[in-house]
């Protein structure tokens, strides 16, 4: 028997919510790491050696790819299985949909600060083509916007109660 459209929408409410704010807490940290690519980049042409926080654009570059990856692959997921309601309601996708926003919100947080650090100063100022300082009040609402902090308490018995898959036991 089909599925009412209703009981779809309703059922991918939460799931969309966490998807659609990652997918934008994913282009806040972008937008930051390409500012510090751009500083690091403008401090190699003009001769002078590379700024103490250069090191942070690596890290900040591997957390983007990880935080992008961890949207694309939740996104596929909820791909998979928006037409099946029994698994949209299954506690599994819902904890793993409640863990996206938490871990979402923190890398793209900790992306940000290393983007901060490998510009310095320049990344602090409010000012400047550099600056980070938005992207970084922005990115801080993220883990108390909906907090993290309830989302896991929420979470902490969801493990009792789901069976591990047979491919992850033997």
């Amino acid at each position: 028997m089909p599925v009412p459209y209703q009981d779809i929408h309703m059922r991918s409410m939460m799931p969309i919510a966490h998807l659609t704010w990652s997918a934008v807490w994913t282009g806040v940290a972008a937008g930051a790491v390409e500012r510090a690519r751009a500083f690091i980049r403008n401090v190699r042409r003009s001769g002078a050696p590379l700024p103490p926080g250069a090191a942070h654009l690596t890290r900040a570059t591997a957390s983007l790819q990880t935080l992008r990856a961890l949207v694309a692959s939740s996104l596929q997921r909820y791909e998979s299985i928006a037409a099946q309601p029994e698994e949209l309601d299954s506690l599994a996708f819902q904890t793993a949909m409640n863990l996206l926003k938490v871990s979402a919100s923190e890398t793209a947080l900790a992306t940000v600060m290393s983007a901060m650090q490998a510009c310095g100063l320049a990344g602090y100022r409010n000012d400047g083509a550099f600056s980070i300082s938005r992207a970084l009040r922005d990115i801080l609402s993220a883990p108390i916007m909906i907090n993290n902090d309830r989302i896991l308490a929420n979470a902490a018995g969801a493990p009792l109660l789901m069976e591990i898959p047979a491919t992850l036991r033997d």
